[in-house]
């Protein structure tokens, strides 16, 4: 990493004190402009699809449209749902670029969701699929509508969290974070607008 990078990245992080993670927040990785033009680009350039879960027999749509991109052979599997990687795009791999830059680990992959207003969420989980590895890095990039990212640890029901997913804000979600804590993105009445959110994944 340049000196000037390290300088940058050091100003913009915001470690997040939660007990069992790791948890680095950078509010504003992307500038208002920036983060404008690639919600735009990746609102059309994405392959997206709606995918379907199986829950007590009943054949659920997902409540969210999705997209996974990444190196030849990185499948992925998370809710019964298998996904076959669709080739990086340019303008993927400059984001990864950045994400790569800032987080100091090269993903190989990426699970992006279209939350198209307040009605779309995801419900809780962890990113600890079989595939990702003990300790898995997920590097969590937003652009659109700020959305509440919720967390809570799996065994001590006290211990919560709660943060705005701002525009152009990254996550990274670290050490044994995936192990102890759980996630989710609830719905809302307030959001009338999309947003887009890119997990950067590492799938082994």
């Amino acid at each position: 990493m340049t000196e000037s990078l390290s300088r940058i990245k050091e100003m913009l992080k915001i470690a997040i004190p939660l007990r069992d993670a790791d948890l680095v927040f950078y509010p504003a990785l992307f500038n208002a402009e920036e983060s404008d033009r690639w919600m735009a680009e990746l609102t059309e350039a994405i392959a997206w699809q709606q995918d379907q879960m199986t829950i007590f027999g009943r054949v659920l749509s997902l409540p969210r449209l999705t997209a996974w991109y990444g190196d030849p052979g990185k499948s992925y599997t998370y809710s019964g749902i298998t996904m076959t990687p669709t080739p990086w795009t340019e303008g993927l791999l400059a984001l990864k670029a950045r994400v790569d830059a800032i987080s100091g680990v090269t993903f190989n992959s990426v699970l992006l969701n279209l939350y198209r207003d307040g009605n779309d969420s995801v419900g809780w989980h962890s990113d600890d699929e079989p595939e990702l590895g003990q300790n898995p890095v997920i590097g969590s990039l937003s652009f659109g509508a700020t959305r509440r990212f919720s967390l809570r640890h799996k065994f001590n029901k006290e211990l919560k969290h709660q943060l705005g997913l701002t525009s152009g804000s990254f996550l990274l979600m670290q050490g044994t974070t995936q192990h102890y804590w759980q996630h989710h993105i609830p719905k809302t009445k307030r959001c009338a607008t999309p947003r887009i959110n890119l997990t950067f994944r590492i799938i082994h």
